[in-house]
C-alpha cells in the first residue's frame, strides 16, 4: 500500500528537477542520504549541533538519514534522535514525515526500510556506501532484499557541484577568514616558539573569527615536515600555513607564506614568484563553458619546462561542504576519483581549489594554494590577501 502523501511542510532547499534527472540517470528510485554533509545540504543547511563534531553514542553512532522518492517529494522522510524535536518546534525541516526518536544506525535504518516499505515500485534504492555504517546497510538490505542497493553518491555529488549564491558566500566567508586567520596567526610568532605552539594560536584565530578549526598543516625552516610538533622556530625561517577552516559546514582551504623577523632573499623571492606564475597561468582558463581540464593542462606544462619539475606539485579540485568535491579535474588515485570534468566545460558557481607545492631540496617547503569560483564570464578569487611573502613576527 503506498504511503499517504502529505504536503511539504516549508519550501524545499535545492533543486528538485535537478535531483531527479540525477537519479533518473543513476536508474535510482528513492534515495537514503546518511552523510553529514549531504543531509545538511538536503535539508537546507541543517545540521544538529549535538552531534556536530562527534557520532559516537553508548556502543552505536548517531546516524541521520533523509529519504527522497525520485519525482515525489511529499514522499520524503527525515529520521533523526529524540533531541532533534527541539530542532522540529523552530521549523528546520521540510520533509512531511519525521521521526525523531532513533538513536544508533540499526535503528534508524529500520525505520528507514519500513518507510520504504510503504512506497510502491521501489525496485532501486541508492545510498552512500562510504557514510553508511556496517550494521545499519545489513538492516536495509535484510528488510529490502526484493530491492538493488547501489552507490548514490556520484548524483549527490553532481548536485552539489553548481554553488548557490548563500553557498558561495559562505566559501567567501570561510576563505577570507582563514586567510585573515593566518595573517594574524604570522604576526603573533616568535623564535623559540613550538610549531605546536602555532598551530594553537592558528585555531584560537580561526574560531574567534566564527570558523570551525579543521586542521593546520605547517612547516618551518628547511624542513619538510608538516606535522605540528615541538620544533621551535628560529629567525629567518620561512614558514608555510596550510590549512582549513570551514564556515556553516563550507570549507576554507588556502595556504600562505612568511618569513620570520626578516625579508626573502632573491632565491626566495623568485621559488614563490614561480609559484604564483603558475598560480596564476591556471587561473586564466577558468570560466564557463571551457574545458575543465585546461586548468590542469596550462600549469602541468609549465612545470614540465621549469627546473623546478622534480620537486613541485601541482593539484586542481573541486571545494564546498567537501574538499575535494566536484568538479573532478584530474585523475586522482589518492583520492580514490577520477578526472570526470577533465574534458567537459565548467560550470558557473562551481569552485576550485589550485594549489602549487614546491619541496625544495635546499630551502624548504614553498606553497600558495587558492580558491577560485568559477563565473559566466571568468572567475573570481575568493580569500585572495597574503599571497607574497608575509613578515611573520611583526
Amino acid at each position: 500500500m503506498a504511503v499517504i502523501e502529505a504536503e511539504v511542510r516549508k519550501p524545499i532547499p535545492f533543486d528538485v528537477g535537478r535531483l531527479d534527472k540525477l537519479l533518473d540517470e543513476a536508474g535510482i528510485d528513492v534515495l537514503v542520504a546518511t552523510s553529514k554533509h549531504n543531509v545538511q545540504y538536503l535539508l537546507g543547511g541543517y545540521r544538529f549541533f549535538f552531534f556536530d563534531t562527534m557520532d559516537a553514542i553508548g556502543v552505536s553512532r548517531y546516524l541521520p538519514a533523509l529519504v527522497y522518492r525520485k519525482g515525489k517529494p511529499e514522499q520524503s522522510a527525515y529520521f533523526g534522535c529524540g533531541m532533534e524535536s527541539y530542532e522540529q518546534e523552530l521549523g528546520k525541516f521540510w520533509p512531511p514525515s519525521l521521526e525523531l526518536s532513533l538513536l544508533g544506525s540499526p535503528q534508524t535504518m529500520q525505520a528507514v526500510q519500513a518507510h520504504i516499505k510503504k512506497l510502491s515500485g521501489v525496485r532501486r534504492i541508492g545510498v552512500e556506501s562510504a557514510f553508511l555504517p556496517a550494521d545499519g546497510e545489513a538492516v536495509l538490505r535484510q528488510g529490502l532484499a526484493n530491492c538493488d542497493i547501489v552507490d548514490a553518491v556520484f548524483p549527490l555529488e553532481r548536485l552539489r557541484a553548481r554553488k548557490s549564491p548563500q553557498e558561495i558566500q559562505y566559501l567567501r566567508e570561510a576563505s577570507e577568514r582563514v586567510v585573515a586567520a593566518m595573517l594574524a596567526t604570522y604576526k603573533q610568532c616568535r623564535p623559540g616558539m613550538s610549531k605546536e605552539e602555532v598551530c594553537e594560536t592558528l585555531r584560537r584565530e580561526e574560531v574567534n573569527r566564527g570558523l570551525v578549526f579543521d586542521y593546520c598543516l605547517l612547516t618551518a625552516g628547511t624542513s619538510l615536515n608538516r606535522a605540528p610538533s615541538e620544533q621551535r622556530l628560529e629567525a629567518g625561517d620561512i614558514m608555510s600555513l596550510d590549512s582549513g577552516g570551514n564556515y556553516k559546514g563550507y570549507i576554507g582551504d588556502l595556504c600562505r607564506m612568511a618569513v620570520l623577523g626578516g625579508k626573502p632573499d632573491a632565491e626566495l623571492v623568485d621559488l614563490l614568484g614561480f609559484i604564483e606564475e603558475v598560480q596564476q597561468a591556471a587561473r586564466k582558463p577558468i570560466k564557463k563553458g571551457a574545458r575543465g581540464g585546461e586548468v590542469i593542462d596550462v600549469a602541468e606544462r609549465m612545470l614540465d619546462a621549469s627546473p623546478h619539475r622534480k620537486y613541485t606539485h601541482y593539484m586542481a579540485h573541486g571545494m564546498g561542504l567537501v574538499s575535494h568535491e566536484a568538479p573532478r579535474l584530474m585523475n586522482n588515485p589518492r583520492m580514490s576519483y577520477a578526472g570526470y570534468d577533465e574534458g567537459r566545460p565548467m560550470e558557473s558557481g562551481m569552485v576550485i581549489s589550485i594549489e602549487t607545492t614546491m619541496a625544495h631540496p635546499k630551502r624548504g617547503f614553498v606553497k600558495l594554494e587558492d580558491t577560485v569560483l568559477v563565473t559566466d564570464g571568468g572567475y573570481e578569487a575568493l580569500g585572495d590577501g597574503g599571497r607574497g611573502w608575509n613578515t611573520a613576527g611583526q
